[in-house]
């Protein structure tokens, strides 16, 4: 018998393992678990006389004449075997060593099925029907009709292939596995299987592999799946176990102080959701074991003001917050409206700073040595309550007097090394976790759903925000591209402001989209726009007179911050840039965004960039200019972006093309994910069912103790590398 750790070369051969490497299957186990794409039919029972070209068939036929001949243009034999249902004729051909066995196993009189797909050779009147090196069945005697029906309902599995191994040879591999295979106890506890009425193991292999029926094959399907779901979850639960015994400082609320401040100075209400929220929020950081939130909110919905109330809760119970943002651009931007949100809250030390009052520090790598030296004095001493910065934070000098919490802006934009290092700099115990996103990519969706995170989500935009009308804008039709540019003229006219975004700066090398789904053709299109190429053809042409100017990733950090300010002072009417403009900024007097080459950006992207515009009492417009075709799904893309303003759906449509990425590892993709048949988007019943047995099954036997075959499955799902992984998350 064959187990399911024991390498290829000894359950299939040298020759098959070889190839089957091809596709990193490297154990019987790997193979059984790479299962069918899909599953197609031999074709209906056909009379010869109306088989269509290009028709995948399979007919009962009757052999009526066999010839063989030389072929003259190349060494080897023909064989044209044809064959008649009494009615019709139809040519079976084979070519060179394949034409010997049919020549023996289909003498005149056998009847037989033939399944192949139909092709004609020749031309006009003497075009004839064949199936070339089709399979056949002889058949003697009995039902023949019978054997007919049998033979042509057949489900034959389509498995992801690879050059070198064909989807029949993984077949047969399988076929002999199958056979062979000890698959040992069942991960899946017995008492989980009756409640959920899930077939065994056994029976799950055979059934996806080798299928009486479509219905046989769901049976299958549903049980493996629940199979990924419940280790997954297993794993998951195991961790937030885990979480749950790590020390943590509490931080509970303060009845006086700072945030109470902050709430009395507000110029405007929270939303329902932003208390709500905000409840959830402040309960965690008063526990003694460390929060670890995600809280989702659409573009525009007041996170920030959340995690600033996080922030002063830390602060009022005499610790420190440390806000990580991707970009100087984003920091930058967060650290001045902190301030102001703040006013005499934020100027400790400074004349006109209330009582009880905190600093708040800007901290990031292209800092003058004076303001970095200020900086990394008040984070290590404790003077700034609040330190917002990017990258630079993780450095290793930089420390804290009592790091409390830490807020992740964007978190997807920051690896989980760099998210440790931050952790790590607490000294009291992990400190609170709180990461925010505008619209979840997928990894984040999956992660939320598969249960690692405790989640919070903001739905409900503030009164005051304006609507934004999005529109695709085919760049062949003139009458749309001349009218996008009146319009940014029409609105600065009116003293607003418009951002024109481009994919790439300009002068380097034209780089691959970052999270734009791969499609047909796109390699032969021409290189994206560049803010370096746009800018000036704008300046000279349709927006001639206007007061423009660029902001990129290559400019040096004063010079992108003086641009910023230009801009949020209205002392600029257009700014052509790259995504650098994708979160954060806010600038309540522009109205207009013009995404050129949109359908080089992801959904989730393009979502982000039109949150740039409608944040203040005017109504934002965006264009998404495009030249991709309307029956292309980079079309669909953008038509589904223009259909709706809510990120929640869009972030399922980005799902749906991307996949969820491995979540229980660093790849985001999707295309190498340890969920062979889950998804979230169809499975999320599935998911919800296995975490409650999972979560159930942890609190009653934390060591799983009595459940050694999910023990095993763990192991190999949760490797070294994962588990690390799943300890830093």
């Amino acid at each position: 018998m064959t187990t399911l750790e024991q390498p290829l070369v000894k359950a299939v051969g040298a020759k098959a393992a070889k190839k089957l490497a091809a596709l990193d299957l490297e154990t019987a186990g790997d193979l059984l678990r790479h299962y069918p794409r899909r599953y197609a039919q031999r074709g209906e029972l056909t009379d010869l006389d109306s088989l269509a070209e290009g028709e995948y068939v399979t007919v009962l036929a009757e052999v009526q004449k066999v010839q063989g001949r030389k072929i003259s243009k190349r060494p080897g034999n023909l064989l044209e075997v044809t064959v008649t249902d009494g009615r019709g004729l139809l040519t079976l051909t084979f070519f060179g060593k394949g034409a010997y066995v049919p020549e023996r196993e289909l003498p005149p009189g056998t009847h037989g099925l033939f399944a192949g797909k139909v092709t004609f050779f020749g031309s006009g009147r003497n075009a004839k029907r064949q199936l070339v090196h089709p399979e056949y069945k002889p058949l003697a005697g009995g039902d023949l009709a019978g054997a007919a029906r049998e033979f042509a309902e057949e489900l034959i599995p389509v498995y992801p292939a690879a050059k070198g191994v064909t989807s029949w040879q993984i077949a047969d591999c399988v076929r002999i596995l199958l056979d062979t295979a000890e698959l040992g106890d069942d991960a899946l506890p017995e008492h989980v299987r009756r409640r959920h009425r899930l077939i065994g193991l056994a029976d799950a292999y055979r059934g996806i592999h080798r299928p009486r029926d479509m219905a046989e094959a769901g049976r299958a399907r549903k049980r493996l799946k629940w199979d990924e779901a419940f280790v997954l979850q297993t794993a998951l639960a195991q961790r937030r176990r885990a979480a749950a015994e790590l020390a943590a400082t509490p931080r509970p609320p303060a009845a006086e102080g700072l945030l109470a401040a902050f709430d009395e100075r507000l110029p405007f209400e929270l939303t329902e959701g932003q208390r709500a929220v905000g409840d959830e929020i402040a309960a965690d950081l008063a526990r003694t074991h460390p929060m670890h939130r995600l809280l989702q909110g659409d573009v525009g919905a007041g996170k920030t003001v959340v995690g600033l109330r996080a922030m002063l809760q830390v602060v009022d119970s005499g610790g420190q917050a440390a806000l990580l943002a991707p970009t100087e651009v984003l920091a930058q931007q967060h650290h001045r409206s902190i301030v102001a949100m703040l006013g005499p809250l934020a100027q400790a030390g400074q004349l006109g700073g209330v009582e009880h009052a905190t600093r708040v520090a800007l901290l990031t790598g292209s800092q003058g040595a004076k303001a970095r030296r200020e900086a990394l004095l008040d984070a290590a001493s404790g003077a700034a309550g609040i330190v917002v910065g990017t990258h630079a934070l993780l450095q290793e000098h930089v420390q804290f007097a009592d790091l409390g919490l830490v807020v992740i802006d964007e978190q997807h934009r920051f690896g989980v090394e760099q998210r440790d290092a931050l952790r790590e700099k607490a000294t009291g115990g992990r400190p609170h976790v709180l990461v925010m996103t505008a619209t979840p990519i997928p990894r984040t969706v999956a992660m939320t759903v598969y249960g690692d995170l405790d989640t919070s989500a903001l739905t409900q935009l503030p009164a005051g925000r304006s609507p934004i009308a999005t529109h695709v804008v085919p760049s062949a039709n003139r009458a749309y591209w001349n009218r996008a540019w009146e319009r940014i003229r029409e609105e600065a006219a009116q003293g607003r402001q418009a951002y024109v975004v481009c994919p790439r700066i300009g002068d380097e090398e034209v780089p691959a989209p970052e999270d734009v789904p791969e499609e047909d053709g796109e390699d032969a299109r021409r290189p994206p726009l560049a803010v370096l190429d746009v800018a000036p053809k704008l300046s000279e042409g349709p927006l001639h007179g206007l007061r423009l100017d660029v902001l990129h990733g290559r400019m040096h950090p004063d010079e992108k911050d003086a641009v910023m300010r230009r801009f949020a002072a209205g002392e600029l009417d257009v700014l052509v840039a790259t995504t650098v403009i994708e979160v954060g900024v806010d600038v309540p007097n522009a109205t207009v965004m013009v995404v050129m080459d949109a359908d080089r950006f992801g959904v989730s992207q393009l979502h982000q960039l039109r949150g740039r515009v409608g944040r203040g009492r005017h109504a934002g417009l965006c264009l998404l200019v495009t030249d991709a075709v309307e029956e292309s799904k980079a079309r669909e893309r953008l038509d589904a972006v223009a259909s709706t303003l809510d990120g929640f759906a869009l972030s399922r449509i980005d799902l749906e093309q991307r996949r969820e990425g491995d979540v229980l590892g660093e790849s985001q993709s999707g295309r190498r994910s340890s969920l062979r048949l889950l998804t979230l988007l169809r499975d999320e019943e599935i998911i919800k069912e296995a975490r409650a047995e999972a979560t159930t099954l942890v609190e009653d036997d934390p060591e799983l103790r009595g459940h050694p075959a999910l023990v095993a499955e763990l192991a190999a799902l949760v490797d070294e590398e994962r588990a690390e992984y799943l300890e830093k998350t």
